[in-house]
């Protein structure tokens, strides 16, 4: 079991940082890597390979701007590519847009803009129809998020 984050530019790693936190909160191995589909696509095309060969079976990619990155990699490979629009022009609709509208037979899941830690968190829920281990956790994670909720309106909610 493992999860592969690859973003276009060393830039993108602060708006990553919420996937790899959700990741290890479930136990769940990953490897991150920064790699452009613009500007190492020889590259990325060789780790693509080698992280199916490692047994990788998600892929998250997080991408701004003209954000060819995730339809890039669901291009070269059959496993399911989570796609993260990153803000740097058009407040992130630009890449949200690029994102979400692949073509017919190439989709990429796509979430909220910066929101690298649903794209984990999906990624999670994935993993949890193959192991049991990681579908019990998320069903914990979920029963103590209710647990919180309720809690903060019994403690009272200040304006």
């Amino acid at each position: 079991m493992k999860v592969a984050i690859i973003f276009g530019s060393k830039s993108d790693t602060e708006k990553m940082k919420g996937a790899a936190q959700c990741l290890r909160s479930f136990d769940i191995p990953f490897e991150a890597l920064v790699l452009s589909a613009h500007r190492v696509p020889e590259e990325l095309e060789r780790t693509i390979r080698r992280l199916e060969k490692e047994g990788t079976e998600v892929i998250i990619a997080g991408a701004g701007m003209a954000a060819h990155l995730p339809g890039v990699i669901a291009s070269q490979t059959t496993l399911p590519v989570i796609g993260v629009p990153i803000a740097a022009t058009l407040d992130g609709m630009d890449a949200l847009l690029s994102i979400v509208q692949m073509p017919k037979s190439i989709p990429v899941a796509t979430v909220g803009i910066n929101n690298s830690y649903n794209a984990a968190m999906l990624a999670v829920e994935m993993l949890a129809l193959k192991y049991d281990s990681v579908k019990e956790k998320l069903l914990n994670f979920r029963i103590e998020m209710k647990r919180k909720f309720i809690q903060d309106n019994e403690d009272g909610v200040e304006l």
